[in-house]
């Protein structure tokens, strides 16, 4: 007789002391007999995560948590920015289908010593990370992480407040996590950019650290000109938050870019700069965000995941999203939990609103990342 499958424990709170806070998510929450919790919070809860995570431990049945603040955070139904809120998941799979983890950049290559045999045998682990980006080695926990472990991550950069923006233990580290086995718990992932490219791929041609001279051995300001149109002609510094740089990921088989900022116009002497150094040789697109891409896109992502899903049973889901998304590019009745319901139906989340969203063994920007467990 096959066992149903039930869907996980949920709870948020607006209550702004975290103690408050704390016993309101152990009310809702109820009885659960599920091992790991994630923890989410706002911003001024993020000094107080491992007094939140002790009290949970205490007063519940669930003895593993993982943790992180973000600059709001997104549940089932709810998406709180900018205010006192956290949010909790509890995930009821087996004790031997996750492995904690926390620490330096040295984090990856600790745990795939420490737990080599469990690695192997979960051939490509999905990893729930959450980053520091004041570590000057951020950048390296995560792509140490995704070598050593041959881990697919998803997660975010957390704030970049407070002496621990996240935790699994009462110790201060740069990344922190949770790693889960895809072959005793299915997971599906989706990545939403946010974006359109409004450009063929171009190539950096003469270049002088972030400072583009040409695109395809044309001037890069007409280039760029070129594929926008003649929208911003009378406004060029309107192009500022609508305009973007995308940079295709290597190897990539899904078209998969990293956006970045354009940060400079200089049409006198027909150069752009963008807000990274860039080399000779390099591919970019230029690419529009708006409510109407972003939209689109959420859509497209959410689409994409129902159809590979079928008719499997959703349990619950992790969604990070970028903090210039949210109520800056979404509002009712599209948001993205309001998409998300829409195409896939109702079942608990945990989320926040991230500093820099990680997917795979990428760090991106103005994207949403969501991981389903069916």
């Amino acid at each position: 007789m096959t066992q149903l499958k039930k869907q996980f424990s949920s709870a948020t709170t607006r209550k702004k002391n975290w103690e408050e806070a704390t016993y309101e998510l152990i009310h809702d929450l109820g009885t659960t007999t599920g091992r790991l919790g994630i923890l989410y919070t706002s911003e001024d809860l993020a000094p107080f995560l491992g007094k939140m995570v002790g009290l949970l431990k205490t007063k519940t049945s669930t003895p593993d948590w993982v943790s992180a603040a973000g600059y709001g955070i997104i549940s089932q139904t709810e998406e709180v920015f900018g205010e006192s809120a956290a949010t909790a998941l509890i995930l009821d799979i087996p004790s031997n289908s996750y492995r904690l983890f926390s620490g330096s950049s040295e984090a990856g290559k600790n745990l795939a010593i420490k737990e080599s045999e469990w690695i192997t045998e979960t051939i490509m682990p999905l990893t729930i990370s959450h980053v520091d980006p004041r570590r000057p080695d951020a950048m390296d926990a995560i792509k140490n992480l995704a070598e050593e472990t041959g881990s697919f991550l998803i997660g975010g950069l957390t704030v970049a407040s407070g002496d621990s923006p996240h935790m699994v233990t009462e110790e201060k580290s740069c990344i922190s996590g949770v790693a889960i086995s895809p072959i005793q718990t299915e997971i599906l992932t989706g990545l939403s950019q946010g974006c359109s490219p409004i450009s063929k791929t171009l190539t950096v041609t003469k270049v002088e650290e972030n400072i583009i001279i040409e695109l395809d051995n044309k001037p890069a300001f007409d280039v760029l000109i070129d594929s926008i149109g003649d929208e911003f002609n009378d406004n060029l510094q309107a192009m500022a938050g609508t305009i973007f740089i995308a940079l295709p990921i290597p190897g990539s088989d899904t078209a998969d870019y990293t956006v970045r900022n354009l940060v400079g116009l200089d049409p006198q002497n027909k150069i752009i700069a963008i807000a990274e150094p860039i080399s000779k040789g390099e591919p970019l697109l230029f690419c529009r965000r708006d409510q109407k891409t972003a939209t689109d896109d959420m859509r497209r992502m959410t689409n994409n995941i129902k159809e590979r899903i079928g008719e499997r049973f959703i349990r619950g889901g992790v969604y990070i999203s970028c903090a210039a998304r949210g109520p800056n590019q979404f509002s009712p009745p599209e948001r993205e939990t309001d998409i998300i319901r829409e195409t896939l139906g109702d079942f608990p989340i945990a989320g926040f609103f991230a500093n820099g969203e990680i997917s795979r063994n990428q760090v991106y920007a103005y994207t949403g990342v969501l991981a389903l467990f069916v």
